[in-house]
């Protein structure tokens, strides 16, 4: 008996072998196997499947995915004052592949767990910067490393009132969040892409699009940022 395939395992999962067995989309990909590899917290595979290449020839692949479950963000904006509002918090692992320390400034985001997208970023919206949005305007929806890792983030974008808060202390401290807010006026954002002060993607994303097609966009024919 083995936890996450026959028996629930610490997230009361089971079945987790059986995942993408019965996906018939695509006709030139048969899957023939798939091993879990890790199930502590998210979910390892390695599968293995048939492809047939477009001459024709087929070939057995395998493949590593980690399933941590689909994702939403949100980008925080305030027109009249022509500000967004980001977090910043420690990410481990940033830190070990060349972060200078792992902080990173980011748009609000978290995994839909239970709730739906929009559901999940008024949650998180709420956990990191402490403001309760409204109805949120879908942005888009992409995949963020579709070459190991299944995670759909859903984008989100959504005005906000500046209130007199500390800018500290956000986050839920049962799962070790420590998480700072950073209100910055959208220009001074959009060059600190420029110089690698804000590196993280979902937040480079959400400040090109506000600024391509957002609330932020110029009046008139486009205009590139950069």
């Amino acid at each position: 008996m083995t936890a996450g395939l026959d028996t629930p395992d610490r997230h009361g999962r089971t079945g987790l072998d059986r995942h993408g067995r019965d996906l018939t989309g695509n006709p030139r990909v048969r899957v023939r196997d798939v091993d879990v590899l890790s199930c502590d917290w998210y979910v390892l595979r390695k599968t293995a499947f048939d492809y047939q290449h477009s001459d024709g020839r087929w070939s057995r692949e395998q493949r590593e995915t980690y399933d941590r479950g689909d994702g939403a963000t949100v980008l925080l904006h305030n027109t009249e004052r022509r500000t967004v509002l980001l977090t910043r918090q420690f990410r481990l692992p940033a830190y070990v592949n060349g972060h200078p320390d792992g902080m990173l400034i980011e748009a609000a985001a978290g995994l839909l767990d239970s709730d739906a997208p929009e559901g999940a970023v008024r949650r998180e919206a709420a956990e990191e910067t402490g403001h309760v949005i409204g109805a949120p305007e879908p942005v888009f929806t992409v995949y963020m490393s579709p070459g190991s890792v299944t995670e759909r983030l859903h984008f989100y974008a959504t005005p906000y009132d500046p209130v007199t808060t500390v800018t500290d202390g956000y986050g839920v401290a049962e799962e070790g969040e420590d998480i700072a807010t950073v209100e910055l006026p959208f220009g001074e954002a959009l060059a600190m892409i420029r110089s690698g002060d804000i590196a993280d993607a979902k937040t480079i994303m959400l400040l090109q699009w506000a600024a391509l097609d957002g609330p932020f966009r110029h009046p008139g024919p486009a205009a590139h940022p950069y």
